[in-house]
């Protein structure tokens, strides 16, 4: 079976890139733009942690002592230092959770952060190869609803978790000579090719429109700010810290 062994830099979509990863990088970045990663680097720029509980969990998640506090970022905005977040997730929770017990330092990125993560992801790593995972959505995934009967379908990659990781990608390569996989390139020229569009192009994809027009604009232009954080959220003991 090929591989990117050899390469300082790769790139995989979803729980198989975390298990074809997990095992051969120091560092894994899971990339979940809207919006689970966006909202743990809100939350710990603030000073709080966050919990990433998987989606098929969340039942037995402690319920936040605020309940506006939920997925959304813009609702993270009044989180105070210290909180400790409980958020499920069907994509991003759900890949830190398993990028846990591959032995592979986990970092949480997003656009809003892209070159802190990438700078931490490079001093974690000592030398040793980096793996992105963009979380991409699932196919008939609602996050509305909660009965067990949801249908959990095939991987749907997506616009706005390939921008996260090439932006990701865009500042690993112009920090340190690395030598990246075609994978983890192509996604940085996709990101430096889209430049001041970014938002635009988020705002316009399918995940973008379809939270636009459930009301959540705000998050979306939340979640497009680019490197306006310096938060690198690393997960340590199941919790993901600033």
């Amino acid at each position: 079976m090929f591989g990117q062994e050899g390469c300082g830099l790769r790139l995989e979509w979803g729980g198989e890139g975390v298990a074809a990863l997990g095992g051969l990088c120091a560092v894994l970045v899971v990339v979940d733009v809207l919006s689970f990663t966006t909202s743990v680097d809100v939350a710990v720029g603030r000073g709080a942690a966050v919990k990433p509980v998987r989606w098929l969990d969340r039942a037995s998640a402690a319920p936040a002592s605020n309940p506006a506090w939920t997925l959304r970022p813009s609702s993270l905005d009044t989180v105070p230092a210290g909180e400790l977040l409980e958020l499920p997730s069907p994509n991003g929770a759900t890949l830190c959770e398993l990028a846990s017990g591959t032995g592979a330092a986990v970092l949480a990125g997003c656009l809003r952060n892209a070159d802190a993560v990438a700078l931490a992801a490079l001093e974690i790593a000592d030398g040793g190869p980096i793996g992105v995972i963009p979380a991409g959505e699932r196919w008939g995934i609602d996050v509305n609803t909660t009965g067990a009967e949801q249908f959990f379908g095939p991987l749907r990659p997506c616009v706005e978790d390939f921008m996260g990781a090439g932006a990701i990608l865009s500042a690993l390569l112009e920090h340190a000579p690395v030598r990246a996989s075609v994978e983890a390139r192509v996604a940085a020229d996709a990101y430096r090719g889209t430049g001041a569009r970014v938002a635009e192009v988020v705002a316009g994809c399918v995940s973008g429109r379809e939270l636009i027009g459930a009301g959540h604009a705000g998050d979306v232009e939340v979640a497009t700010r680019v490197n306006v954080s310096g938060a690198a959220p690393r997960l340590v003991d199941g919790v993901l810290r600033g």
